[in-house]
């Protein structure tokens, strides 16, 4: 994939027209196997390779994991803000300047424990919710956009998806620059 399709390397998100039970139950298992299939995808990567950036100018694999650790973070605390009160304005976070601070250079364990821990929290959650709990709503203030819970449920399983091809897609081009090392040797 060239930069420009790393960039988003499944497409952007468009959310249905309206939601069915099929998509639900298929979003629901997305977020569910995110964890172990992030943990599959990373298997045997140095730390040195976590450091490798998805794109020219993007994040390194590092970078994306704990992104992904704290926007799930801030999507399960939308969640249960959004089940409740009413219709309630979310706090935005500077993704790009969290990805700066310190703990961005730790090793990615800690992120793929909460991952794991986060994903256990949204299934018991969206595998619990009525009809009425599914149209409950948050507003995001940046873009004033009122986003119901299946469509943040949608939302969250693409970005689980979008995060995992980046990084599955970036370990393939590692292991094809090992192999092209080693015939080199």
């Amino acid at each position: 994939m060239t930069d420009e399709q790393m960039k988003f390397p499944i497409g952007k998100f468009t959310p249905p027209a309206s939601y069915t039970n099929e998509d639900i139950r298929e979003w629901i298992e997305e977020i569910r196997t995110l964890p172990g299939k992030l943990r599959h995808a990373i298997a045997g990567l140095n730390y040195q390779e976590l450091d490798t950036p998805y794109r020219t100018g993007g994040w390194t694999l590092r970078q994306v994991i704990h992104h992904m650790a704290d926007s799930h973070m801030n999507s399960i605390t939308r969640i249960k803000l959004a089940l409740t009160e009413n219709n309630p304005v979310i706090k935005p976070y500077e993704e790009a300047d969290w990805a700066l601070l310190p703990d961005y250079r730790l090793p990615v364990e800690p992120s793929l424990k909460m991952l794991e821990g986060i994903h256990q929290h949204m299934v018991a959650l969206f595998e619990s919710f009525t009809e009425n709990e599914w149209i409950r709503t948050f507003v995001h203030p940046a873009s004033g956009d009122t986003i119901s819970l299946v469509k943040c449920l949608g939302t969250y399983a693409w970005h689980s998806n979008h995060h995992l091809a980046h990084v599955t897609e970036t370990v393939k081009k590692l292991s094809k620059k090992a192999q092209s090392e080693k015939l080199k040797a």
